[in-house]
């Protein structure tokens, strides 16, 4: 199979779909690389470490597209990309649909067989290739955090771990999947006073028997989230419902509520974000400012440490990547069900049902797909 892998355009985005040990294992499986110049260049990886292994480097994204029979990436693809999609196609990144609905049109026009790694499942009932980027997502979340509390941000001035005689930042996690664990660790390493809330006894006693005092649970009862929301210095909102739009947790009338310069952070914001005032920002502008509540809400928080995403991500995807080149998408979903599930489109039919449900757009079943 022809795999391509075009450089990332997304604003700040510097991660690569494709690492040169990823390129020269489907190389050594009998495929054809081709990848975009400059494509890794974000995440340390220069066109001759592509070229030492094998791989074709071509000048631009339209050859890419044009030639290639699996596209693999990092980031959804954007509209001009989108155009260049086909039918008979394999795109393999992230999607992200659910609030998503001019890429969803795009991608049924195109007929491209679309699948998402945020979809893909494990026996576990995990998200394996969301995974990598979550934990990234989650212990960058304090850091930004952070940041965003200094005074010279419009934060509240308030330092994560405090000093002696001074009080450390209250940090509420929203979210005690892999995001908001990893969140809820380095906030506490940081010295912050952390508290982790979720609506799953069993993995509020998982984590208190984990992690025993270095942070608090508590159930995500509307009336405890308000009342911890209220003496919060941050919040990070790490909740996810795979596929699907993310439920609004926090509203804006809340906000009056909150410690003035407060900082909410969603890591939420791909598949639509958990506050009602969140809206996506780009590393380059990353907040504002709402009712006096400072947002973060960066929808490619790991493409600021691309080379550890990439590594990463490229570590969870490659398996799967390998399963679609050698196989075919057809068998290689008929072999493996978690695979299957990661399917979102196929010859202009819909195929994730939380994406449906969130559009309203009729849904046939990844099973009937494989038979088109």
């Amino acid at each position: 199979m022809l795999i391509g892998c075009p450089k990332e355009i997304k604003p700040q985005e510097y991660r690569v779909g494709l690492t040169p040990v990823a390129a020269q294992e489907a190389i050594a499986n009998g495929h054809e690389v081709i990848v975009e110049t400059g494509a890794g260049q974000g995440a340390g990886f220069d066109d001759d470490a592509y070229r030492a292994v094998g791989v074709d480097v071509v000048d631009t994204a339209e050859e890419i597209f044009a030639r290639a029979e699996l596209v693999v990436k990092v980031k959804e693809p954007q509209a001009g990309e989108r155009q260049q999609l086909r039918e008979g196609q394999i795109l393999f990144t992230y999607l992200h649909l659910a609030p998503d609905g001019p890429q969803t049109r795009d991608l049924l026009a195109s007929g491209v067989t679309a699948i998402a790694y945020e979809t893909v499942t494990d026996r576990a009932g995990g998200l394996p290739l969301l995974a990598p980027m979550s934990e990234v997502a989650g212990r960058l979340a304090p850091q930004v955090g952070a940041w965003t509390l200094q005074k010279a941000n419009g934060g509240r001035g308030v330092l994560m771990g405090g000093v002696p005689g001074v009080a450390p930042a209250r940090v509420v996690v929203i979210g005690g999947g892999v995001v908001g664990t990893h969140a809820a660790r380095i906030a506490a390493g940081m010295g912050a006073d952390v508290t982790v809330l979720d609506m799953s006894l069993a993995r509020l006693r998982y984590l208190d028997d984990a992690f025993g005092g270095v942070f608090k649970t508590s159930y995500a009862s509307k009336g405890n989230t308000a009342e911890l929301v209220e003496q919060a210095d941050m919040v990070i909102g790490a909740v996810l419902i795979p596929g699907a739009e993310a439920p609004k947790l926090i509203t804006r009338a809340q906000l009056s509520d909150m410690k003035p310069g407060a900082a909410l952070v969603d890591v939420a914001i791909d598949q639509g974000g958990c506050f009602e005032t969140s809206r996506p920002t780009t590393h380059a502008d990353p907040i504002y400012d709402v009712d006096g509540i400072m947002h973060y809400c960066v929808a490619n928080m790991p493409g600021a440490v691309a080379r550890s995403s990439t590594i990463g991500l490229g570590n969870a995807t490659m398996p799967f990547m390998l399963a679609l080149a050698n196989k075919g998408w057809r068998q290689a979903c008929e072999d493996d069900a978690h695979l299957l599930a990661g399917l979102n489109t196929h010859a202009g039919h819909l195929t994730y049902y939380a994406v449906g449900k969130a559009q309203g757009i009729d849904v046939l079943s990844p099973a009937m797909a494989l038979k088109l």
